[in-house]
């Protein structure tokens, strides 16, 4: 009797307090779903702000004019070899095609701004033109030469009318503008400079094919060395390893290091692979091997958890049918394992693409101009290449940073994405 009392009373409390934990189950829900809302909408934030400050650098104004190519000024001596038609006074044709096209400019000062609509890089394009096709000395063609950077925001609208106003140079240029614009002289088109050319103090000529080959060869190098490496640690631990004191302090430290902040790494290669060993400072060689120290870690530990999900099984059955342990693991095991292992090699490698930290250390935070060609020549990263245009003063660079970001989020979510593709095309549920 003194049982089903007891019972009935605890079937009471529990039924009574049944309310009140379904409710905070519910407000428990409430707040996940909020918190998941409000992450959405901040990245959806962060997102359409680079987006729409990006987009725009990958158009570029520019600006057509009838250049008279004198053979007096390009080659006065006719004989049209390579370094007469390179080393020729380009600015005195497109100044002077500026010129023709505004003659009531007289002043001195107003010619200088007036010549400041064209990009410094203009000669470039006409000496291009020139040495391509020689035949167009002594003739007048049409080059659409490209713009000023402030002229290209002017023209994509980055300046408002305030600014315009407060400013007598941009009123002047945005009037001097429009008239091109009246008479077809100005358009924008795709451009090919932020794609093919390295980085640069002007806007205009500034690009970062430089950033991601560098970026190419340092994630090269940083695969090469930190695959076989974290395969064969993942593996020997998992498999082989004796189960004692010094495997434990290994696996310790194994899964601090995947914590310590990558600065730490940066510091360790300046000390070790460059005051140590001698190596080129700010080359892909160098920031190879240091990603390849902040990557292990995750490559490893990626791995063993990729070892232990095959079923034992799977080993007893190799080891029955007269395996060595060496043919068990290479034969059934590794295979078997290698997606998932592959997956986390993957997530390793894309972080490396979007580190900065390290790579500052060692000196590509440099200015470097020339595209690299090997591993050891000196260059930059994508990161490093919009952490420097950022600190950059000129408005131009703005959209740059926020374009280079985009090419780089574009990366990452493509390695991410081959990432869960093999995962889903090759794990195996036991």
């Amino acid at each position: 009797m003194n049982t089903q009392v007891k019972s009935s009373k605890t079937l009471e409390a529990v039924l009574t307090g049944l309310p009140k934990r379904r409710a905070a189950e519910r407000r428990f829900r409430f707040y996940g779903l909020i918190s998941i809302v409000i992450g959405l909408v901040f990245l959806v934030v962060l997102f359409a702000s680079i987006i729409s400050k990006g987009y725009s650098a990958f158009t570029y104004t520019y600006v057509g004019l009838d250049v008279a190519f004198d053979s007096a000024v390009i080659d006065p001596e006719g004989t049209k070899t390579p370094s007469a038609l390179a080393n020729a006074d380009y600015d005195v044709l497109w100044k002077g095609s500026v010129a023709a096209l505004f003659p009531d400019v007289t002043e001195r000062l107003k010619k200088r701004s007036l010549n400041s609509l064209i990009s410094g890089s203009a000669a470039e394009y006409l000496k291009e033109a020139v040495i391509h096709n020689p035949s167009i000395i002594g003739t007048t063609q049409r080059i659409w030469v490209p713009a000023d950077d402030n002229v290209d925001m002017l023209v994509k609208g980055h300046f408002d009318d305030k600014e315009v106003e407060q400013s007598e140079r941009v009123k002047e240029q945005r009037d001097w503008i429009n008239k091109l614009q009246a008479s077809g002289r100005v358009r924008k088109q795709f451009n090919t400079a932020f794609f093919t050319m390295g980085d640069s103090r002007e806007p205009e000529t500034a690009g970062i094919l430089g950033a991601v080959k560098g970026s190419a060869l340092t994630l090269l190098v940083t695969i090469i060395l930190s695959l076989p490496i974290g395969v064969a640690a993942a593996v020997y631990l998992e498999e082989f390893a004796p189960k004692n004191g010094w495997t434990d302090l290994i696996e310790v430290n194994i899964n601090n290091l995947a914590a310590v902040p990558s600065i730490v790494f940066g510091l360790l290669g300046l000390a070790v692979f460059i005051n140590l060993f001698g190596l080129p400072r700010s080359s892909p060689l160098v920031g190879g091997l240091v990603l390849t120290l902040m990557t292990l870690p995750v490559i490893i530990i990626a791995g063993r958890s990729a070892l232990k999900s095959v079923p034992p099984s799977v080993r007893e059955a190799a080891l029955g049918i007269g395996a060595s342990p060496m043919q068990m693991v290479i034969d059934h095991v590794l295979p078997l394992a290698m997606p998932g292992m592959m997956t986390g090699a993957i997530i390793g490698t894309a972080r490396a693409l979007g580190e900065s930290a390290p790579l500052l250390m060692i000196g590509m935070v440099a200015f470097i101009v020339d595209v690299p060609n090997s591993f050891t020549d000196p260059s930059t990263v994508l990161p490093v290449q919009i952490y420097l245009w950022a600190d950059s003063p000129e408005r131009a660079f703005i959209e740059r940073t926020s374009a280079a970001i985009l090419v780089l989020l574009v990366f990452l979510i493509m390695m991410n994405g081959i990432a869960v593709y093999l995962r889903k095309k090759y794990e195996r549920r036991w």
